[in-house]
């Protein structure tokens, strides 16, 4: 299975496509367990790209042994980004995907999808809310559209299972908020560990909807900011919310509380 851009047909003719990925010069992000993420330039144009070349048998057997279901090709981002792209969320451009071979450790796979710009991600553009408050039209703006996207996923059966904030992108130009109060259009992005699920149990959607939680702690929301993503995320008034569904938001507080906890143990110098 191989599917690519005609500019990268062209430009990569004759080439092993996964061999010259791996070893493509670029910025990378990540790399480890036979996977490779790094961002590239072609003909003045920036991509990204995730190569998955094995994560080999000790890796795949120890994921297996924990019971835990390993990401073991790019299929899964890809197929992930079309569903998106058929319910209306935006996100990543794919340009080019591909997957090579039957054994589970050895199997190779990549996608390649453009830069997203001029963008910023809500973790960068919320970082000092809690000491300089945004436009209060923005912050509930943005509020509005996080809730819908994510009950937006869970409707169409995806969990997105890393759903925090530094995964929205924000589109930064012209304007965040139109004059006509256009919504703000925000990219979900990093969609290799999303499920797509007939029926979604809630202890998925508590995971997804803690993360938000965890990572929007030090923000500078109100209890009024959050009772306004409760709103729009069950859509009905907060108070039938949480009389309907008081067990999955209480489970998202402690699961989100203690998320919050965990990673201030393991980062004690971010908050010294």
């Amino acid at each position: 299975m191989l599917n690519l851009a005609s500019h990268f047909q062209k430009a990569w003719q004759g080439r092993d496509i996964y061999t010259l990925l791996f070893h493509l010069e670029g910025q990378v992000f990540r790399e480890k367990e036979g996977r490779r993420t790094f961002r590239f330039e072609l003909d003045g144009q920036s991509y990204f790209a995730k190569v998955f070349m094995g994560i080999g048998w000790p890796t795949l057997l120890a994921c297996l042994l924990k019971f835990r279901r390993p990401i073991i090709t790019a299929e899964n981002e890809w197929r992930a980004i079309e569903k998106l792209e058929r319910i209306g969320v935006s996100t990543m451009r794919l340009v080019g995907h591909g997957k090579r071979g039957r054994n589970p450790a050895r199997m190779q796979s990549f996608i390649i999808t453009e830069e997203l710009k001029p963008t910023i991600s809500l973790e960068d553009l919320c970082r000092d809310w809690g000491s300089h408050p945004p436009p209060l039209k923005l912050k509930r703006a943005l509020i509005q559209r996080v809730a819908q996207i994510a009950r937006t996923l869970h409707a169409n059966g995806i969990v997105h299972r890393d759903l925090y904030l530094c995964h929205f992108l924000l589109d930064t130009g012209p304007q965040p908020i139109g004059p006509d109060n256009t919504p703000p259009r925000l990219f979900l992005i990093d969609l290799h560990r999303a499920e797509q699920r007939r029926k979604i149990k809630r202890r998925w959607r508590v995971k997804d909807v803690a993360g938000l939680y965890f990572s929007s702690m030090d923000i500078g929301l109100t209890q009024r900011d959050r009772l306004r993503f409760i709103e729009e995320y069950s859509q009905r008034p907060w108070q039938e919310a949480l009389r309907a569904e008081n067990r999955f938001w209480k489970q998202v507080e402690r699961r989100g509380d203690a998320g919050y906890r965990e990673f201030r143990r393991k980062n004690p110098n971010l908050f010294t």
